[in-house]
Formats: C-alpha cells, structure tokens, sequence
C-alpha cells in the first residue's frame, strides 16, 4: 500500500494516511481526497481522519464538508458549535444524549490535550444496544468522532486543560437532554484512569434497568 506522508501541526513530526483508501457509505463506495472515514464496528459510528496539506510554512486542513460527510449519513445541517474546557487529568464527562424528537449528529474533536471518548449505543432495537466504543482523539492527530443519532457521548481526559469542539445536527434543547451513568456497571466502560472528577450531575444518573429500550431513530 502506497503512504503519504504529512507534517504535523507543528510541521516536525509526521502522520501516514493510506492514499486511495475507500470511504465506506451506504451507497458504495467513493474516494475523498481530504478524509479517511473508517466505519467502527458500531454501525454508522465513524472515525475520521483528515488529510493535512503541509510544507515548512505550516498546513492546509478542511475540517468539514457536509458533501463528504453526507456520504456517512448526515442529511441535517450543522447548526450548532460548542467548545468545553476541562482542566483536571482523569475527569469524566458524559454520557449525555438527546431524546427525540430532538435527537442530534455530532462530529468531536479535541483540539488541546489528548481524551479516550467514549459512545454508547442506544438504539432501540441495534444488535449492539447498549455496547460502547473508546477512540483516542487528541490535539496531535488530526481526527474527530462521527456520532450519528442514537448514541450516547463522554470522555475522560488523559491530559490537563482538554478543549474539545462539537458540532451538532441539532439546536441544544434542555428538555430533551438525557443521559447514562459513565460508571453504570451494566455499561462496563473500561476508563483507562482513576477517575478523579465528575460533576454531582453526571455522578448522579440512574443506573440502567431492564426498563430501558433506549431510543427509536
């Protein structure tokens, strides 16, 4: 397999994309010249890298095209960006979700310090309901997190003073915003480190019974 290969951010180290990777879709499959987007073994959760343009002055990197990412599912306008600062190694956030009818798509990108995020699966119905998913994202790879509709989203930070970016298919709405215990055992998600903080909010969701049916998309 033939390899590019791009300077960083900083324009000193290097990353590798596979050139002519496909990108899986629901339709086929289609080149793109500024993305890798790797299904994960969640159905319609993808990993996207992007694909630096760099020489000694620095880099070109596209972060978003609704064209290209209308090809792994997102049909709805991006209507919404939010920005999180969180300072303490070892905190959790999450897991939070909207119920419908205001359900949302999120792309998320830590764009200071290094984070293990995490989704859930609660689609009703999925042969993965209720299995999670981790992916590393950090500053110094140029990647986010395609979460699509029916999925459940946290992360604990690996660093201090993680910044994460969020853009979102859907306006934020109070009375639709529901979430899972990040430590709920029927969950069982491997948090690489002692958590050492959440908010008394996240701490104090329910655990999960034999009553949820998670949400229908």
């Amino acid at each position: 397999m033939t390899l590019n290969v791009f300077l960083d951010y900083k324009g000193f180290m290097q990353y590798k994309f596979p050139v002519g990777i496909k990108t899986k879709t629901r339709t086929g499959l289609q080149m793109s010249l500024r993305f890798n987007m790797m299904e994960t073994r969640l159905a319609g959760l993808y990993r996207v890298d992007r694909k630096p343009i760099a020489d000694h002055r620095g880099f070109f990197s596209r972060f978003f095209c609704a064209g290209e990412f209308k090809e792994i599912g997102l049909t709805k306008p991006i209507t919404q960006m939010n920005h999180t600062l969180t300072r303490q190694k070892g905190a959790i956030r999450g897991m939070h979700y909207q119920i419908p009818p205001c359900t949302e798509t999120r792309i998320v990108t830590c764009i200071q310090g290094d984070v293990f995020d995490v989704v859930v699966d609660i689609r009703s119905g999925s042969p993965t309901f209720l299995q999670w998913h981790g992916e590393r994202l950090s500053a110094e790879t140029p990647s986010s997190l395609y979460v699509p509709e029916g999925f459940a989203h946290g992360f604990q930070t690996m660093t201090k003073d993680c910044q994460m970016l969020y853009l979102h298919s859907g306006f934020y709405a109070p009375d639709s915003e529901a979430a899972l215990n990040a430590l709920d055992p029927l969950l069982a998600i491997d948090w690489p480190l002692e958590v050492v903080e959440m908010s008394d909010r996240d701490r104090g969701h329910g655990l999960l019974t034999s009553q949820f049916k998670g949400i229908k998309i």
